[in-house]
């Protein structure tokens, strides 16, 4: 990027073309689309996740002529007006800022509990007439839900999904906002389930740490009219430099081969974690390296959890409908050694939050 600004290279240019846009869209194409057998257009909309769901939304709507959404249960897409309709956390649903209309929402898989096949109860809804459900533009959806709880799609239910609107002549929109980019250890989170998607929203890291946001869509949904959607800040010149670098880390499997061995290394952690404090049924779910630990006996742990390993120099976050789950996003090139260093942190922060809670309790009785 500094090379860049040093040889006058153009910042901002609204939808013309540029040298590095060019670049950008060609290492893209050439290093993730043909590997992948993926055949896509890249349209660039405003420069937040947000805004790219805005975008998958109005272009779904506008291809089919209908208006519905299905979305699903726990789900998180942004928080502009579209993108908060499609949302399913309570707290960000306040009837002053949002538009509830023309989303209707399905259970996600594993809502009901293992035993229970929500695709059942979403193709019954669309095979009756009566079922209330208006027949949708699109699904949206993430193959790992982050804010929601880090809750797992399978590869069957996911398969199941794209079967159904295709069925049914419904547009596939995989939200890989937070959770693609190489975080599951594939570059796109729905790799391993091998689907394919209408539409796929990036953003986040594949601007390399400057605002950048795109859609991914099937060459026929191109349907825009000249100037039917456009705006002023798609044009990041400086994050297209920097994604351009970026996208060299899959010139090759090293990357994904690294992920692939830390998950080990985290997952193997907090299963000991669960294993060693297992009066609080603590469920441990996730791929690659986004992961989650649910303290499911008492859903305030894991903010305390969170505060505690703040103290410590560690910096966890919490997810979730109640904040109930702690939420794992290491750096995709973190070294072994500072995972270890993070993770043995944070095994002491649980320690110390479940002993002062079982002091509490004892001084209670």
């Amino acid at each position: 990027m500094i090379e860049y600004l040093k040889e006058d290279g153009i910042v901002h240019e609204l939808d013309m073309a540029t040298t590095a846009k060019k670049e950008f869209m060609e290492s893209f194409i050439n290093t993730i689309l043909i590997p992948r057998n993926l055949e896509y257009k890249l349209q660039f909309t405003g420069p937040t996740g947000t805004n790219a769901v805005e975008t998958a939304l109005k272009l779904a709507r506008m291809v089919k002529g209908r208006s519905n959404i299905v979305a699903f249960t726990n789900g998180y897409h942004g928080l502009s007006q579209g993108s908060l309709a499609v949302t399913g956390n309570n707290f960000y649903r306040d009837e002053s800022h949002i538009s509830r209309s023309n989303v209707t929402f399905m259970p996600y898989d594993g809502y009901f509990g293992d035993d229970a096949d929500s695709l059942t109860i979403f193709r019954k809804y669309l095979e009756d007439g009566s079922s209330g459900l208006d027949l949708p533009a699109a699904v949206i959806l993430e193959t790992v839900q982050g804010e929601g709880g880090i809750n797992v799609a399978s590869k069957e239910w996911l398969q199941g999904v794209e079967a159904l609107c295709r069925e049914f002549d419904i547009l596939l929109i995989i939200d890989d906002i937070q959770v693609g980019n190489g975080r599951t250890g594939d570059f796109f989170s729905f790799e391993f389930a091998d689907i394919n998607p209408d539409i796929v929203t990036l953003s986040k890291s594949i601007g390399g740490g400057l605002p950048m946001a795109l859609i991914l869509l099937k060459p026929e949904l191109d349907q825009w009219k000249p100037g039917e959607h456009t705006g002023t800040f798609r044009g990041n010149n400086l994050a297209f430099v920097a994604s351009k670098h970026l996208l060299t880390y899959w010139e090759s499997d090293d990357l994904a081969n690294a992920i692939s061995h830390k998950e080990n290394i985290l997952k193997e952690k907090l299963e000991a974690i669960a294993s060693k404090h297992s009066d609080y049924d603590i469920k441990i779910r996730g791929r690659g390296l986004v992961y989650g630990m649910e303290t499911r006996s008492d859903s305030s742990v894991a903010s305390e959890i969170s505060t505690k390993a703040f103290e410590k120099g560690l910096i966890v976050e919490t997810c979730g409908s109640e904040g109930q789950v702690v939420k794992f996003l290491p750096p995709l090139t973190i070294s072994q050694e500072i995972l270890e260093e993070g993770l043995e942190i944070l095994s002491c922060a649980i320690d110390e939050v479940i002993q002062e809670k079982e002091s509490r309790l004892k001084e209670e009785f």
